[in-house]
């Protein structure tokens, strides 16, 4: 009898990893047919929602943004603020302190910029598919993923993906410090015409306009 129920135990066991790994496989392969995607346009604008919660530290904070991106490059508008990368430089625009901050691109590799955003999912994840949900009319499919650093901040991540373009619809950030990030997409633009000045930060603009630089 004890021999039976080791190996009743082993095999649910096995059976457990083994539905486990498959879990994994096809979050994974949903997760690239996502990249593959991106990466398959041009440039891409989005409008989002962006909001941040922590109920014990009384902080409930919303703003919407947009962002257009083509490759590395990016301008994005958020929190009042205007942020270029013209593929060398960083320009932060603040318009109420009429201030231009220049700075060198981050070299840290979590760092995540607005260019990473459709594609930091990539690395230093475990994957597994978690719900489906239908958001009017939308089937879209969760993805938890977790990150293999035990010492980030990171709890966990739950990346909702529109089951038929493939394109994220939702990114929930949850912090183990109890603060929950939440970025929702509301529109997704693809293969726009844009300005071939888009992405062109001119300084003498904005000193005329009597802008105070900052270069770091």
């Amino acid at each position: 009898m004890k021999r039976f129920l080791l190996a009743l135990t082993l095999i649910i066991g096995i059976n457990t990893v083994s539905v486990h790994a498959q879990n994994s496989q096809k979050a994974k392969a949903l997760l690239e047919d996502v990249y593959t995607k991106v990466k398959g346009y041009d440039n891409i604008e989005v409008d989002f929602k962006y909001v941040l919660n922590n109920s014990e530290a009384g902080i409930n904070q919303e703003t919407r943004g947009n962002v257009t991106l083509e490759g590395e490059k990016y301008i994005g508008n958020f929190f009042g603020a205007t942020q270029l990368y013209d593929g060398s430089k960083v320009y932060t625009i603040v318009p109420e302190n009429e201030e231009v901050t220049i700075e060198d691109k981050s070299e840290d590799a979590n760092a995540l910029t607005p260019a990473k955003m459709l594609t930091f999912y990539r690395d230093g994840h475990n994957y597994e598919m978690d719900i489906l949900q239908n958001v009017n009319g939308r089937k879209i499919q969760f993805i938890k993923l977790t990150p293999i650093d035990s010492n980030s901040e990171i709890k966990d991540i739950l990346l909702g993906v529109d089951a038929e373009t493939k394109h994220i619809y939702k990114v929930i950030e949850n912090g183990k410090n109890g603060t929950t990030t939440t970025i929702t997409v509301n529109t997704f633009k693809t293969n726009q015409p844009l300005s071939k000045t888009l992405f062109t930060f001119d300084e003498a603009k904005y000193e005329n306009d009597g802008y105070y630089i900052i270069r770091n």
